[in-house]
């Protein structure tokens, strides 16, 4: 029996020496979660990440203490995802908000304003108008108060306003309008960063021109229960459900973008609303716009064109950084970035990407060199004529109705 009960006040005290040592672990874990000894991991149970660019042969120099560190999809880490954590989301979709998405680039803040003061002021007067007219007809023409009904077909005074009223409704709407879609197509200046983005069944790959032809390639994230092994799940820091993808797309901010679309297979549409840009992603056929980013910050889009079965999962995820990272993340990458102004500055070139049948086209120079070839200088050379066995028809021997 003693021996019994030495064996339970041992066990006790093994309990409660475990109970212990966890406790201190535990108050040890904030702090070193804390500690800023390494990039930060973009994922729960996902593996540290480092400066190595996946794309990268060699390591590029430690990151400095001011220099941005690089999360798990090669993304700089935007301040530990701050944006993210619990505050009101800019670039994606929020919870009970029925307006347009805050507006980050120019284009965008412009078309705000327009559906603002302009589209809306005018849609609620005419429904209203139109709404009173309705009640007014009911009341005043109904058949207690109008017995003998009116017997006119003509009244020249309301023929005119109802005339002219949509005519100006209609130019007040259009001088903006028109104006605002000039604007949306105007053709990138000198010095833009060049970003081609390509549709897919179902995903997106990118493609930096300008930066040494960088290619990343965006998939969506899924949800816990539905990874495999190996796979990397969706977190609270990736984005919302169904918009977080594996890579993001990494943009200068304050730096015009020249955004270029086609497809491999059938017809996407690459659409983020907070830059106000929808533009179709066509096979063999190069669509251009341009915009500029205003604030930093992760932004998100998804395809909007009817593209098959998995149509809903092609999410677009952008992030907005100061030129400063975006050139780190290029050199992170393995790519370079394009020649350097007098001040110093990163200058991306603005090289020209043909669309297909352009004259500075692939198809085109070939055709110019075929054209070329032909009309050269040639030597006067006699080529003897081939030869046949065969009469006028060149009929191979044997062949023909000779044995029949």
């Amino acid at each position: 029996m003693i021996r019994g009960f030495k064996g339970v006040v041992l066990a006790a005290g093994l309990a409660i020496a475990g109970f212990g040592s966890a406790q201190a672990q535990n108050t040890a874990a904030p702090a070193t979660a804390a500690a800023p000894a390494g990039p930060q991991a973009a994922g729960d149970g996902a593996p540290t990440s480092t400066n190595i660019a996946p794309t990268s042969v060699a390591a590029p120099a430690p990151a400095a203490p001011g220099s941005p560190l690089l999360a798990q999809d090669g993304a700089p880490a935007l301040d530990a995802r701050q944006s993210l954590a619990g505050t009101p989301r800019i670039g994606a979709p929020t919870d009970g908000m029925i307006r347009i998405q805050p507006q980050v680039t120019k284009n965008g803040i412009r078309a705000h304003k327009f559906h603002d003061r302009i589209l809306f002021p005018l849609i609620t007067i005419v429904s209203l108008f139109v709404l009173a007219l309705l009640v007014w007809v009911i009341i005043r023409y109904r058949r207690a108060a109008n017995p003998v009904p009116s017997r006119t077909s003509h009244n020249t005074a309301i023929e005119v306003v109802w005339t002219l009223a949509p005519v100006l409704i209609l130019v007040a709407i259009a001088v903006p309008s028109i104006g605002l879609l000039s604007a949306q197509f105007k053709p990138a200046p000198a010095g833009a960063v060049t970003l081609k983005a390509i549709g897919n069944q179902w995903y997106w790959s990118y493609q930096y021109p300008d930066h040494g032809g960088i290619e990343i390639t965006a998939n969506m994230l899924k949800e816990r229960d539905q990874v495999g092994a190996g796979e990397r799940a969706r977190t609270d820091a990736d984005g919302p459900r169904l918009l977080a993808t594996d890579n993001r797309v990494v943009l200068p901010v304050g730096v015009p973008i020249r955004l270029i679309t086609t497809a491999n297979d059938v017809i996407h549409s690459w659409a983020i609303p907070a830059f106000w840009i929808k533009l179709d992603a066509v096979p063999g056929r190069l669509n251009e716009t341009s915009f500029t980013i205003d604030r930093p910050g992760l932004y998100y889009g998804q395809c909007s064109e009817l593209c098959g079965a998995r149509h809903a999962f092609m999410p677009i995820a952008v992030e907005a950084v100061p030129p400063a990272q975006f050139a780190a993340w290029i050199r992170a990458k393995g790519g370079t970035m394009p020649g350097t102004t007098p001040a110093g500055a990163a200058a991306p070139s603005d090289a020209v990407i043909p669309q297909p049948g352009a004259d500075n086209s692939a198809a085109a120079a070939e055709e110019a060199e075929a054209g070329n070839a032909a009309t050269s200088a040639t030597e006067n050379v006699t080529v003897a004529p081939p030869t046949s066995p065969q009469g006028a028809t060149r009929n191979p021997a044997g062949a023909g109705n000779v044995d029949q």
